[in-house]
């Protein structure tokens, strides 16, 4: 066990509220509570707090720490990699020994189509990336035109400008800035919410059909791409029926429309294959990567690149103007190709996808008679409680996003973390999560539904 620092709580809590701007977060809101939680420690699947609170984290962080916290080793190979090489860029006809081997691992792991890698630093630059290799790619074709790339409503692809463009968050569109322009939304394939009394397999199809009813609208010969996560996580793990993507696949070749799979929560393991797109048989052209390929104890991502879209920019014989500071940072990338060799030792996709998985789903399914919950849903490790107040209708509380809130701040009380996308509670533990851990997740669930049935005046 790491031995936790003595920090002055009431300085690190002023300083905190003095100066640091949170993401995603009402400032004054958060002074009104007394300001941030102070984690100091992580240890396997636990977080602990400023105070000594042992809290079970539910999420991963961010969807991200398939290994759990407290890995000495990977702080210790970080230190080895900065005493040899602490940076080096990766423009102007120079690599790293770690980024090439990073490189040529994520590839022996990807589709045999896949041959090479872009490296950045966060799942939004890899689709900024993304953004502009479709573009390029139809001019290097002869194809300018193409520009427009489709996308769904309520799909989170990042919060730089292009990313937060590319998703389809109202809220964040809301906000100056955005969005960008040759970007389309069609609708989510959400059955529960918007699935009306058609059956999952037919809404699959209908929701499908609408991204070939936008491609027919604006021309094909002005489209680029498709961009869609497997499965949607911030916006609420909507997990589209079995007839969805292989439609997809079809209308996007029927088009000529590049395919860009979103992995950024769905890769390395969460879906109990190593990228969603073995999960639901998606066939993409790019893939964006980031998350659990260093399980989050370093920034860095991957765009994956096909060969169709790699051969085009090498014979075009032309600069890629793009590129960042840290892509394939050195540190970065010899922590990411030890997290995905531990990933492998230890068997994970394997335990999630036998074990784990298999569990949580037979746990999850035992919350369907609460009286607020209108569905439940999983994948591999990563679920969705979705909270309704008539079950039959399938409808929302009013003031829609305050069940969730209510629910998330009882699971804030018993020190596990489950995140609240509107009323809809999402999970997604470490990888290395075990059944009794997911025993633990799952009970205090029952606790935390009960809690809020009762505030709601349901119980």
């Amino acid at each position: 066990m790491n031995k936790i620092r003595n920090y002055d709580k009431a300085a690190i809590k002023k300083a905190d509220s003095d100066h640091h701007f949170h993401p995603f977060t009402d400032s004054k809101g958060l002074d009104n509570d007394g300001g941030a939680r102070v984690i100091v420690r992580g240890e396997g699947c636990y977080l602990y707090d400023i105070d000594g609170e042992k809290i079970l984290d539910g999420m991963a962080g961010l969807w991200c720490t398939n290994i759990g916290y407290g890995r000495d080793e990977l702080a210790d190979l970080a230190a080895e990699q900065m005493k040899e090489l602490a940076y080096y860029n990766t423009f102007f006809k120079t690599t790293t020994a770690p980024a090439a081997l990073l490189a040529e691992k994520l590839c022996s792991l990807l589709p045999d189509n896949f041959n090479h890698v872009f490296f950045s630093n966060s799942g939004s630059e890899a689709n900024d990336t993304n953004l502009r290799l479709a573009r390029t790619y139809w001019q290097h074709v002869g194809k300018p035109s193409k520009k427009i790339i489709i996308s769904r409503t309520n799909a989170y692809h990042g919060s730089t400008v292009a990313g937060a463009s590319l998703g389809g968050m109202s809220g964040m569109h809301k906000q100056a800035g955005l969005e960008i322009g040759g970007i389309e939304h069609v609708m989510q394939p959400y059955w529960w919410g918007e699935g009306g009394d058609m059956s999952e397999d037919e809404f699959g199809l209908h929701a499908a059909k609408e991204v070939e009813k936008k491609i027919l609208e604006v021309g094909a010969d002005n489209v680029a791409a498709f961009i869609g996560e497997p499965f949607q996580g911030a916006g609420g793990v909507i997990i589209p029926p079995k007839t969805y993507w292989p439609e997809i696949n079809r209308i996007c070749k029927e088009h000529d429309i590049l395919l860009i799979c979103d992995e950024v929560i769905a890769g390395f393991g969460r879906t109990g294959n190593w990228f969603g797109l073995e999960t639901f048989g998606i066939e993409p052209d790019l893939m964006t990567m980031a998350k659990g390929l260093s399980s989050g104890y370093l920034p860095i991502s991957a765009t994956g690149v096909s060969d169709r879209v790699w051969e085009a920019f090498y014979k075009a014989g032309d600069d890629f103007n793009h590129g960042y500071t840290y892509s394939g940072h050195p540190v970065a990338s010899v922590v990411a190709m030890r997290n995905l060799e531990i990933i492998e030792e230890e068997g994970l996709v394997e335990k999630v996808k036998n074990e784990t998985g298999p569990y949580l789903a037979k746990r999850l399914e035992e919350l369907k008679d609460h009286p607020i919950v209108g569905e439940v849903r999983s994948v591999g490790l990563v679920c969705a409680i979705e909270l309704t107040n008539d079950k039959e209708a399938r409808t929302r509380f009013p003031n829609e996003g305050r069940a969730g809130t209510v629910c998330r701040d009882h699971f804030f009380k018993r020190n596990v973390i489950m995140r609240a996308c509107g009323d809809v509670m999402v999970a997604s533990p470490p990888l290395i999560a075990t059944k009794e851990e997911i025993d633990l997740l799952i009970d205090t669930a029952r606790e935390c539904l009960d809690a809020t049935a009762k505030d709601l005046g349901v119980m």
